[in-house]
C-alpha cells in the first residue's frame, strides 16, 4: 500500500487531500483537511501550512506524515490585490474649513447663518450681528447653556458647534431653540471671525442646503467662481444629517489633481489605456490583447505607482530579481472610495471614483521547486510538483455525483479564478485569471470606509440583521426573527452579522441597506463579470452557448449568495450551474487536492 497525499496551496486556505494506492490503482480516500495558508501564495512560507494540514489530515486516521510515500503539489501562481483611483481631486482648505462628520447626536433642526464666535469672547459678541457659538469639552453642559441663555439676551445667537457628545443636553436647558451640532474634535481649529452656516436636519433626513453647492452660496453669499469652488464640499456632506461650512478669507480652497495615469499593456496585441476611461474600458483592452507579457503603467501616477507596489511585493517575498517579476493579467473594476478631504477638522472624507485592481504576479520561475526542496528535507519523502490549478480542479470537480463529460469547471479562490473545459476526448482547456475573493474584501473595505479587513471579510461572508429590540431582529431580507432569551443590550439597535459563532456587531453607523447593496455589488463586479471572462475564454469557439452545464468549486462557492448570482446570470445562456460535491462528501472545496491525488493514476500510466 502506498499513501499519495496531494496539497492545494491557495491564497487563503491549504487544503489536503489523502488516499491509498495499491499498484498504482486507487483503494480509497482516507482523509482531507484545511488549514489557513501561512505567507504568500507560492512563497517558502506555505511550507508551515502544508505540513499543519497534512498532520491535521493524518491525524484523522491514527497515521503520521512519515507514513506519506508522496506529495503532490500544484503549481502555485500568486495573485496581489491592490486598489487605485482615478482621477482624484483633493481638496484643501487653508486657514479655516468645512465641518461635516455626521455625529449622531446633533440637536434642534434648521439652518442659521452667523459669525464665529468663542465661547470664552461671549461678552465681545454685539447686538448688530448675529453668531454662531462654539465651546470646546472644557466647559461643562450646564455651564455652556446657562451663559448662552443669559447671552441670548443682548445678541443674536443663531446655533452653536461643541466639541463634547452634549448636544441635547444643551438643548434642553436653552430658552430659545437653535440647531446645535458636537462631537467636532479640533475644535480649537475654528477660526473665530468668519462668517458661517449651519444645518441640522430632522431625524430621519438628510442636510439639503449644505450638500447643495446652490444652497451653501445662497447662506453664504457667495458668487460663481466661489460657488465652484465649494462643490466637492457639498458633495462631501451628501447623506449627512448636521453639517457646517465656514467661509474662508479670499477663497483660500485649492484644488489639486492627481493624475490617474496610463496602463501599458505589453501582449501579444499591445494597449495603452487611460485609468481614468474606467474599469469596463480596461477589461475590454485586457480582452482584446490576447496573451499578456506584462503591465506596466506610467511613472508618477496613481497606477504606476500601484504596480510597481504589487511587484515590489511579490520580488520581496519570492527573493527574485525585479527584471523577473511580471504581471500577466488584470482584473479591474469600478468601485468608490472615501478620501480624506486635506484641511478638514473632524476627519470628513469625500467619495471619489476609483478603480479596484487585481493582479497576477509572476515570476520567471515559480517558487514551487524551492517549496518543494523543502517539504522533502522536512518530511524525508517524495514530493512533485503535478499540474496546473485548473486541471486539477476539473479531475476533482468529475467526482461530483451527477456529472459527466463534457464538463465546465469554475474555481472561484480567494486571489483568482480559474475555468476549465474538459471535452469527451479528455481534452483540457484552461484559464488562470486574477480576481476572486480577496478583492470583494477589498472592495467592501474601500466603499464602506472601514478600517479592519477583517470585519470586510466577515461583511462578505455572512448575511445581516438590524437589532430592533431585545426579543427579535429584522434581517436584510425584511423577516423578522424573534428570540426567546433576551439579547445582549450592547446589540441594541445595531447592526449585526449572523455569523456560526453568534451576532457580531458592526460598529461603523452604517446603514444595514447600504452594507448589503455594497456587498453584492462588489460581489456581482468581480464574480459574475470574472466567470463570465473565464468560461468565455475556454468555451468551444468562446461562444458560452456550446457550455452546456458548469461545476462550482472553491472556497467562494460556499458564498451563501454566489453560486445563485452565477446561476441567474447563466441561465441567459441555458447552461446548467451549481455548486459541486467534491467525492460526493467534501462540497465544493477539495477539488484542486482530489485531482492532485487522480492525477497520480495518470502519471503512473504514462509511465
Amino acid at each position: 500500500m502506498r499513501i499519495v497525499a496531494g496539497v492545494d496551496i491557495g491564497n487563503s486556505t491549504t487544503e489536503v487531500c489523502i488516499a491509498e494506492f495499491e499498484q498504482d490503482r486507487l483503494v480509497r480516500f482516507l482523509a482531507s483537511a484545511a488549514v489557513m495558508t501561512t505567507g504568500t501564495k507560492g512563497t517558502t512560507a506555505n511550507v508551515h501550512g502544508i505540513l499543519a494540514a497534512l498532520k491535521r489530515a493524518m491525524g484523522q486516521i491514527g497515521r503520521d506524515i512519515s507514513d506519506i510515500a508522496m506529495v503532490r503539489l500544484n503549481e502555485a501562481a500568486p495573485v496581489i490585490g491592490d486598489t487605485a483611483m482615478e482621477t482624484l481631486t483633493e481638496t484643501i482648505i487653508t486657514d479655516s474649513s468645512m465641518i461635516g462628520h455626521n455625529p449622531s447626536t446633533p440637536a434642534g433642526a434648521g439652518q442659521a447663518v452667523g459669525e464665529l464666535l468663542s465661547f470664552e469672547h461671549l461678552q465681545k459678541g454685539t447686538a448688530d450681528r448675529p453668531y454662531i457659538v462654539y465651546a470646546s469639552a472644557a466647559h461643562t453642559y450646564e455651564e455652556v447653556a446657562a451663559a448662552v441663555n443669559r447671552s441670548a439676551k443682548i445678541i443674536q445667537i443663531n446655533g452653536m458647534i461643541l466639541q463634547a457628545d452634549e448636544a441635547v443636553l444643551v438643548e434642553n436647558r436653552l430658552e430659545k431653540k437653535i440647531p446645535i451640532i458636537d462631537e467636532v474634535l479640533r475644535i480649537d481649529k475654528i477660526p473665530e471671525g468668519k462668517l458661517a452656516a449651519i444645518e441640522v436636519a430632522l431625524p430621519g433626513q438628510y442636510i439639503h442646503m449644505l450638500s447643495n453647492p446652490y444652497g451653501i452660496a445662497t447662506l453664504l453669499g457667495l458668487d460663481a467662481e466661489e460657488t465652484r469652488m465649494v462643490t466637492p464640499i457639498a458633495k462631501s456632506l451628501i447623506g449627512n444629517r448636521s453639517a457646517v461650512v465656514i467661509k474662508t478669507p479670499n477663497g483660500d480652497i485649492r484644488e489639486n489633481v492627481l493624475p490617474a495615469g496610463e496602463i501599458y499593456l505589453d501582449a501579444e496585441h499591445p494597449e495603452r489605456i487611460q485609468l481614468d476611461e474606467g474599469a469596463e474600458r480596461i477589461m475590454q483592452a485586457v480582452m482584446n490583447a490576447g496573451e499578456i507579457h506584462d503591465v506596466a503603467g506610467e511613472e508618477n501616477t496613481n497606477i504606476g505607482n500601484m504596480l510597481r507596489r504589487i511587484k515590489k511585493g511579490m520580488q520581496e517575498v519570492s527573493c527574485d530579481a525585479g527584471s523577473e517579476i511580471r504581471i500577466t493579467d488584470i482584473l479591474a473594476v469600478d468601485t468608490l472610495a472615501p478620501v480624506l478631504i486635506s484641511g478638514a477638522l473632524a476627519g470628513e472624507t469625500c467619495l471619489e471614483k476609483a478603480v479596484g485592481i487585481a493582479a497576477m504576479v509572476r515570476t520567471q520561475q515559480l517558487p514551487m521547486e524551492a517549496i518543494a526542496e523543502e517539504l522533502r528535507n522536512r518530511m524525508h519523502t517524495e514530493v512533485k510538483i503535478a499540474g496546473v490549478e485548473a486541471v486539477m480542479a476539473a479531475l476533482g470537480a468529475l467526482t461530483t455525483p451527477g456529472t459527466t463529460l463534457p464538463l465546465a469547471m469554475l474555481d472561484m479562490g480567494g486571489g483568482s479564478t480559474d475555468a476549465a473545459v474538459i471535452d469527451e476526448t479528455q481534452r483540457v482547456r484552461r484559464v488562470h485569471q486574477a480576481g476572486a475573493g480577496e478583492l470583494v474584501s477589498m472592495l467592501i473595505q474601500t466603499e464602506l470606509g472601514l478600517t479592519s479587513r477583517t470585519i470586510a471579510e466577515q461583511i462578505k461572508k455572512y448575511p445581516l440583521a438590524k437589532v430592533e429590540s431585545l426579543f427579535h431582529m429584522r434581517m436584510e431580507n425584511g423577516e423578522m426573527h424573534f428570540v426567546e432569551e433576551s439579547l445582549d443590550p450592547r446589540l441594541y439597535g445595531r447592526v449585526v452579522l449572523l455569523t456560526e459563532a453568534g451576532l457580531v456587531r458592526i460598529e461603523q453607523d452604517i446603514p444595514m441597506e447600504r452594507i448589503r447593496e455594497v456587498r453584492r455589488e462588489a460581489k456581482r463586479k468581480v464574480f459574475v463579470m470574472n466567470a463570465v471572462r473565464a468560461l468565455t475564454s475556454v468555451a468551444p469557439g468562446h461562444d458560452l452557448k456550446k457550455i452546456s452545464n458548469v461545476v462550482l468549486v472553491g472556497g467562494s462557492a460556499l458564498d451563501f449568495e454566489i453560486p445563485e448570482m452565477l446561476t441567474e446570470e447563466f441561465a441567459n445562456y441555458r447552461i446548467v450551474c451549481g455548486r459541486g460535491n467534491i467525492r460526493g462528501k467534501e462540497g465544493p472545496r477539495n477539488a484542486v487536492a482530489t485531482g492532485l491525488v487522480l492525477s497520480y493514476i495518470m502519471d503512473a500510466q504514462r509511465t
